[in-house]
């Protein structure tokens, strides 16, 4: 299977940040193809760039390693490294977090989306506002709705009955990064914030029909910047 950029897309490919593409995971053609121009602390958080980082281990960046769910073994064999903070949302190093309980960095841990027991234990530790963008933490919130952050629940994309129940508290900017509000944004281009709603997966045609409001920066993030081709080997 071979990845390249939509044909619109390719159009502008010069508006292309480098920088954000490093952290694309579908960008790593690219990025193979032109290794001058990668920015190697992104792509230090890239989950499918282990193998470029194992290559050159030089240029990881720890801080940013912390935070990529793939790149566990290396986190593990180079535990002085680690930086606790980025990897308390870590999804995969909650085994490493468990060993480790007085480095937990409580208020990203509220949003990892694997540490609900560790939060359910600990509620008095809970960073309500960052467990409101938490997709695992539905029953909490439901549960404690005068402690739910509006704000950031808006980009929650297993929240969407909740803002649904309640329009008058989303943000329009938060929900416009929301993957699974594509039908709320549709109904109200004029609310569309079109920064955060660049980087959004789902959002593809909105952006294509609308390309002078595109953010660059956001959309060399999108996931769906790219045209996936199969080839049948005969």
């Amino acid at each position: 299977m071979e990845t390249n950029l939509l044909d619109w897309i390719l159009l502008d490919k010069n508006k292309i940040y480098w920088s954000y593409l490093s952290s694309n995971p579908n960008a790593i053609h690219l990025l193979e193809a032109n290794p001058a121009k990668i920015y190697w602390s992104y792509l230090s958080s890239n989950p499918n760039a282990i193998h470029l980082l194992e290559d050159k281990p030089y240029k990881i960046e720890w801080a940013y390693l912390s935070s990529n769910p793939n790149a566990i073994h290396l986190l593990e064999n180079n535990p002085n490294k680690i930086y606790w903070v980025n990897l308390s949302s870590n999804p995969n190093a909650i085994h490493l977090l468990e060993a480790n309980p007085d480095k937990i960095d409580w208020s990203n841990l509220s949003e990892n989306p694997k540490a609900i027991h560790l939060l359910e234990a600990n509620p008095d530790k809970i960073d309500w506002s960052n467990l409101s963008q938490n997709p695992n933490a539905i029953h909490l919130l439901e549960n404690n709705l005068d402690k739910i952050n509006w704000y950031n629940l808006s980009s929650n994309p297993n929240a969407i009955h909740l803002l649904e129940n309640n329009p008058d508290k989303i943000s329009w900017s938060k929900l416009s990064k929301n993957p699974n509000a594509i039908h709320l944004l549709e109904n109200n281009l004029d609310k569309i914030n079109w920064f955060y709603l660049s980087p959004n997966p789902n959002a593809i045609h909105l952006l294509e029909a609308n390309q002078k409001k595109i953010s660059w920066t956001g959309l060399s993030l999108n996931t769906s910047i790219f045209r996936f081709e199969h080839y049948i080997l005969k």
